[in-house]
């Protein structure tokens, strides 16, 4: 967790955000003590949530069709014949 003070954390308010944004904490100080914490929102919404599951899932999962008739003729079980 970073530690800044009042006045720097003025000064460069949106860089200390952007830190937040990205899931960092920072103490606020002020004359060496701590008086606050600027904590990320960890509450998500249900599109995020659903979201970040599908992408956990792309590239892991067959695309394709498996209703519909093949002219293909099954050979999985071929070597058990």
């Amino acid at each position: 967790m970073n530690s800044v003070n009042v006045t720097e954390l003025r000064q460069h308010l949106p860089d200390y955000l952007k830190q937040v944004q990205q899931g960092e904490e920072i103490a606020i100080t002020l004359h060496g003590k701590t008086i606050a914490r600027i904590v990320p929102d960890r509450n998500e919404s249900k599109r995020e949530a659903a979201l970040k599951r599908l992408e956990a899932l792309r590239g892991t999962v067959i695309v394709g069709d498996i209703i519909a008739p093949s002219d293909e003729e099954w050979t999985g079980d071929a070597d058990n014949l």
